[in-house]
């Protein structure tokens, strides 16, 4: 008999041994036999012995014996090679096992030596994991989504590419928007991918060796006569866009056009017609725009509503040299009506190239740095100067060297454009360098194996894809010249550990907050969320009698046509519709605008960069005694003594709710409906990003939550008892009494994000109990009780998140081993970020990829003929 294989959680020599001396014996034992293999039926024996018992005991109730509650029957495969073929189902017991919630709290459960046994089973004789040679599981080759592109070509060319405009979304899948099976790639957008190459070269590659000189008068530099008083300013951390200039204000803005040359110049001047939507009413104002310059008037024109329009006008005038005196004039032509909409023009930038006179001319800005030496004459040196600048276009572009025939063919394109009459060198070179980024070289990552080592089963990423899966990771962007050059010389490996400290002090890591913390956190979409505030803060002030009184008088009247209406009831009909929509402003106060909203997402990005930059415990995300806030988020939250646009760390009282991710507006907003909050929303956001363990889709058909009870006489029921009734039917128990308790343990905080003591005047009840057992009185107990008793769920499924994001691809059972090692160096260091990231890094799905296998054994390797029982096989 084969004996049971020891194993153990955690991966040290002791478990390396044991595996091999397993493997080894059974190994032996099947070449022993010369007709029957034996090790099946030693996996059997063990399973019968070890296994079954356990699973009859505890498991068999629900799932076994007839009963197969979930579709899940554990006893319905009948031998190992049944067993191994169903990894999928062996993977949600080891989950579900792990978390506690299986078996069901209240019913008999395992001892700690029983689950240890059932999971080094999984794990073993299932997963046939081996722990000294991990499967880094499959590749999937990853199409640059629209930050990565924006990101790139920004450290590529310097230019910023307005990539949410030209492109469409990407799709997402496993919770991130670069997972490499659903980048794909359509015939619309290779035409949208070749046309942004294009305008991309052309915003940086001089395509001409001289041309003339350009003066640029940004339109915050200009001075405004009066002083605005209320000027809108840019979010923080941005440089102002332009000066703004309102519809209803007479103002004189002011600036001076220095020129160094007296001679012909064109002129260009943009202005862009800004509008925001207020109390559900239009704006009809006007006013005439003046732009003059010495004086002169150059045009004259009205704006009325534009909707975000933009103008540009352009000019070819016969200018002097020194310092010009450019003027904007605004005058309000409208009526005198009421402001109900904040209607402006916005100056953009004044521009004027010239003299037309070519001895006046200069080398483009950035000409060096694409063109650093003369170009020559001959035609060979020319090729050759064309191929040097080229090649090292392409090298940075394809994150590595471009191979021979690529590269040739690039040349040959540049030379075929620069040598028609009338072509320069640079505008061949620069259309060459337009098929690079139009490559699929570009677009997608290629990653390569290095050389396979000495009994090594899956060999390394080379030093190339392993900078690039860095940098992507940490950056969203391509790799930086120090990864690039401690790659050539192949000592990135060796010094990942500096590499990592040195790439999360820099400034590019806010794009994993944004993108990973965003993404996992979802408050990426806070900025657009709708959710009206009327609704929301109507459930919980009382309503006005006056307001009622004119809301139910307006609608009778409504409903009878506007002939029949006598004298007094057309007063009484104006008179109801001025104090219905009055009523309209006491809510103002509450509004998401942009700039709370703003708030809202920066005090997330700014918790979890804090975190992570100072390698705090990440069990500060679930609950800590500070968050970051301005003026603006700190009053919406009732937080005194907070002044100024900036956020800065705010320390909270001993007795505030606040503190940590969950009680975050950004998160209490995107978990929330449009008019009122969502417990199972947000019940599904904590087991889904907190635990790691969604629920299974909901069944077809299911009724709106509002129907499941009526109303008691004239009481609105709580959303408590709504909730309760819902789960009282069988198909929607299971599911509910795990996300109910964690979603009404936040009906305190409003679906703005605000506190709140009741709705429709009843108290609210936050108590609830976790599936598990553990209960709590509020939403500050249930984060205690989730950094105190359930932290390897929130490591575990971080762990998850993390890797899924580093590697572009949903996980699979081969990826226990490494987010096991994850979790027990988050266990170790106490949650330190640091054991997140250098885990996720260091791991052998970041670090390897699977040994490509020979062209014939792929060939023959068909659905029909490949053996379950080898899962590593790509």
């Amino acid at each position: 008999m084969l004996p049971c294989l020891q194993r153990l959680r955690r991966v040290g020599p002791g478990r390396v041994a044991r595996w091999l001396a397993a493997r080894r014996l059974a190994a032996s034992l099947w070449i022993a036999c010369p007709a029957i293999a034996i090790a099946a039926p030693a996996f059997e024996q063990n399973y019968q012995q070890s296994i079954q018992p356990i699973l009859q005991e505890f498991c068999y109730d629900c799932h076994g014996d007839g009963m197969s509650k979930g579709q899940m029957a554990l006893d319905s495969m009948r031998n190992h090679e049944e067993r191994t073929a169903r990894k999928d189902l062996w993977w949600a017991v080891l989950r579900n096992t792990r978390a506690g919630l299986m078996p069901p709290h209240g019913k008999p459960r395992p001892s700690r030596e029983q689950l240890r046994i059932l999971e080094e089973w999984i794990l073993a004789d299932v997963f046939a994991l081996n722990p000294r040679a991990p499967d880094p599981g499959r590749v999937t080759i990853r199409r640059l989504n629209r930050a990565e592109y924006r990101n790139t070509v920004r450290d590529l060319l310097g230019v910023d590419f307005k990539v949410d405009q030209e492109f469409p979304a990407d799709d997402t899948g496993h919770g991130f928007d670069n997972i490499g099976e659903v980048l794909t790639l359509s015939p619309m957008q290779v035409e949208k991918y070749l046309a942004a190459a294009r305008s991309i070269v052309e915003q940086a590659v001089p395509t001409t060796s001289r041309v003339a000189p350009e003066v640029r008068i940004a339109g915050a530099r200009f001075q405004l006569t009066p002083a605005p008083t209320n000027a809108a300013k840019a979010p923080p951390g941005k440089a102002p866009e332009g000066l703004a200039l309102s519809y209803y204000t007479n103002a004189v803005a002011r600036a001076k056009l220095p020129l160094e040359h007296t001679g012909r110049y064109h002129v260009k001047v943009d202005v862009t017609a800004n509008e925001k939507f207020v109390d559900g009413q239009f704006d009809l104002n006007r006013c005439r725009l003046r732009f003059k310059v010495d004086g002169v008037e150059w045009f004259s024109r009205e704006f009325t509503r534009e909707a975000g329009r933009a103008f540009h006008f352009d000019f070819d005038r016969d200018l002097e040299a020194g310092e010009r005196d450019v003027e904007f004039a605004i005058e309000p032509t409208g009526p005198a009506e009421k402001q109900v909409r904040s209607l402006t023009l916005r100056l953009d930038a004044v521009v004027a190239q010239g003299p037309d006179d070519p001895k006046f001319w200069v080398k483009p800005k950035g000409y060096e740095k694409h063109f650093p030496r003369e170009i020559p004459y001959a035609a060979s040196k020319r090729r050759s100067y064309a191929r040097e600048i080229i090649a090292r276009f392409a090298a940075r572009a394809f994150r590595r060297q471009a191979d021979p025939e690529s590269l040739d063919r690039l040349v040959a394109m540049a030379e075929n454009f620069y040598s028609h009459q009338g072509k320069t060198f640079e505008f061949g070179v620069s259309q060459a360098m337009v098929a690079t980024l139009a490559s699929p070289h570009f677009l997608f990552r290629e990653e390569t194996p290095a050389p396979l080592k000495s009994g090594e089963r899956h060999p390394d990423v080379d030093e190339r894809s392993l900078a690039s899966r860095l940098s992507y990771f940490l950056w969203s962007t391509m790799p930086d010249d120090e990864l690039i050059r401690l790659a050539d010389q192949g000592r990135l490996r060796a010094r990942l550990g500096e590499q990592v400290q040195r790439m999360i002090a820099d400034a590019r890591f806010g794009e994993w907050v944004r993108n990973f913390a965003g993404q996992w956190l979802q408050t990426r979409d806070v900025e657009s969320v709708p959710i009206d505030f009327r609704a929301v803060m109507t459930r919980e002030i009382a309503p006005d009698p006056e307001v009622e009184q004119a809301r139910k008088r307006f609608r009778e009247l409504r409903e009878k046509p506007a002939e029949q209406l006598t004298a007094s009831e057309k007063a009484d009909f104006e008179k109801a519709r001025q104090v219905f929509f009055k009523s309209f402003g006491r809510f103002n106060r509450y509004d998401l605008t942009g700039d709370l909203r703003r708030a809202m997402r920066l005090e997330t990005e700014k918790c979890v960069e804090y975190v992570v930059r100072e390698d705090r415990s990440l069990l500060e995300l679930l609950d800590s005694d500070y968050t970051f806030l301005n003026e603006r988020l700190a009053e919406h939250y009732g937080i005194p003594n907070v002044k100024g646009e900036e956020m800065r760390r705010v320390s909270l009282g001993t007795n505030s709710p606040r503190g940590g991710v969950l009680t975050q507006g950004s998160v209490l907003v995107v978990t929330a409906n449009p008019t009122r909050t969502s417990p199972v929303k947000r019940g599904l956001f904590i087991l889904e990003n907190i635990f790691g363990l969604p629920p299974p889709p909901p069944p077809p058909n299911i009724p709106a939550l509002e129907d499941s009870v009526k109303k008691s006489g004239e009481r609105q029921p709580s959303l408590r008892e709504t909730l309760a009734v819902h789960r009282e039917k069988p198909l929607c128990a299971s599911c509910h009494n795990r996300m109910d308790p964690l979603g009404l343990a936040f009906e305190n905080f409003n679906a703005l994000g605000r506190w709140r003591d009741a709705e429709f005047q009843q108290p609210l009840d936050p108590t609830g109990r976790l599936i598990t057992g553990e209960r709590f009185a509020d939403a500050s107990e249930l984060k205690r009780v989730l950094v105190r008793d359930r932290r390897d769920d929130f490591y575990r499924c971080l762990a998850e998140k993390a890797l899924t994001y580093a590697l572009g691809r949903g996980l699979d059972y081969y990826d226990t081993d490494a987010v096991d090692r994850i979790v027990e160096r988050l266990r170790q260091s106490d949650g330190r970020a640091s054991g997140l990231l250098r885990g996720v890094i260091e791991s052998a799905a970041f670090q390897k990829m699977r040994a490509p296998q020979p062209a014939t054994r792929r060939l023959a390797s068909t659905p029909s003929s490949r053996n379950a029982s080898t899962p590593h096989s790509p």
